[in-house]
């Protein structure tokens, strides 16, 4: 077991020399964004802000802009917060003694005297900016390098796959999918390898003919160019380019923007199909991974070109975003829950029960970053 750790942090050790840039580049930029959409309502509403952290810990770098706000760098680049006038801590946690001595002046710069709506605002704006983040980069990628356009058609079927056993054939040319429309292999692709042990229905055209099919994608373990280990819903389906497929297709501005949306909505509910697979006992906790995970996959975006490092940058904005909306103690979500109670009950919680719900969170926090990395490290050493 010694041995099999040691060389878990010999692999750890020689692949973050290259991982490093490109994972703080990714994570600095999503957590920017996040933090940037709480400082914004925040003093939209007229709350004073203090401190605008990117990392934790000691500073290493900053200054002051003209309304007081310390801006800066921190040594522990994993993450960041705004600290409001009225904070006891970064994560937003109120001091009572500190909010019963203020004064009238101060209590109007302060983020706990100020009403539900604007609390509300502000701790959903963090993860509202990660979101659309996410729906910029999408649609900027869509509007400059155009829209795949691979014709989903079926060129070749596996003997043994389930597109055989459902009724497929060679030349067969998908229309939609349980209803949603498909214009590319790649946007088949993006739903199957998503439904594994989930009945799709499948509308296809053949010889001028339409037609319906269901389908169940069978759960098959995968390697990527990096030999990274992927569990997958596959249906046995092959697409060869011909000569005179386009490619891409140039769209314009309104039609980028709802790609990026969809591409963020996806993502979402594919994060959800997951969670409730665990839940269930059908998905794989190793597929769980932590800043480590992030740390690679970051590294070998960067060495496919810009382009990829900016579609991960996208996908780990959505899903911090979508992570802070639980309805954790400590997390955004968290917040959100305590003030939804209060606005249902007219007053908010006790300081008591706030507290013991931070700590709660902080428990559950700390497991899941303990757990992800525990995977993180298996996964590198397997690698």
């Amino acid at each position: 077991m010694s041995e099999f750790f040691l060389h878990s942090f010999n692999v750890l050790g020689h692949g973050l020399v290259g991982y490093i840039v490109p994972f703080l580049f990714v994570l600095t930029i999503v957590v920017f964004f996040h933090e940037l959409g709480h400082f914004l309502i925040a003093r939209w509403a007229g709350v004073r802000v203090l401190t605008f952290s990117l990392g934790f810990g000691p500073e290493l770098a900053g200054f002051n802009d003209r309304h007081g706000t310390r801006w800066k760098i921190s040594a522990v680049p994993l993450g960041g917060y705004v600290k409001f006038f009225g904070d006891d801590s970064e994560a937003s946690t109120p001091s009572a003694e500190t909010l019963d001595s203020m004064t009238e002046e101060e209590r109007a710069g302060s983020f706990h005297h100020k009403s539900v709506g604007p609390r509300a605002a502000i701790v959903a704006a963090g993860p509202i900016a990660n979101f659309l983040l996410a729906i910029v980069i999408f649609a900027g990628m869509s509007l400059y390098f155009g829209k795949p356009s691979s014709i989903p058609r079926v060129d070749a079927l596996q003997p043994d796959g389930v597109a055989v056993a459902a009724g497929f054939k060679a030349g067969d040319v998908v229309l939609s999918i349980d209803g949603h429309a498909i214009e590319s292999f790649a946007d088949m692709q993006r739903i199957v390898s998503t439904s594994a042990g989930s009945a799709l229905v499948f509308r296809l055209k053949r010889d001028g003919d339409l037609i319906t099919l269901t389908a169940t994608p069978a759960l098959k373990e995968v390697k990527d160019l990096f030999g990274n280990t992927h569990r997958i819903g596959v249906l046995g389906i092959q697409y060869n380019a011909r000569p005179e497929d386009p490619k891409t297709t140039p769209v314009g501005y309104l039609e980028s923007l709802k790609i990026g949306v969809e591409q963020v909505w996806f993502i979402i509910t594919s994060t959800f199909k997951f969670v409730g697979s665990l839940f269930v006992g059908a998905g794989n906790s190793g597929d769980v991974g932590g800043p480590l995970r992030i740390a690679q996959l970051s590294g070998q975006a960067a060495s496919l070109g810009f382009q990829f490092v900016l579609q991960l940058c996208a996908a780990l904005s959505v899903s911090i975003g979508l992570l802070n909306l639980f309805p954790i103690p400590l997390l955004d979500g968290g917040h959100l829950l305590f003030y939804a109670v209060e606005a249902v009950r007219g007053r908010p919680l006790s300081a008591r029960a706030q507290e013991m719900g931070f700590r709660i969170g902080l428990g559950l926090v700390l497991m899941l970053m303990v757990f992800a990395t525990y995977n993180d490290i298996l996964h590198l050493a397997a690698s």
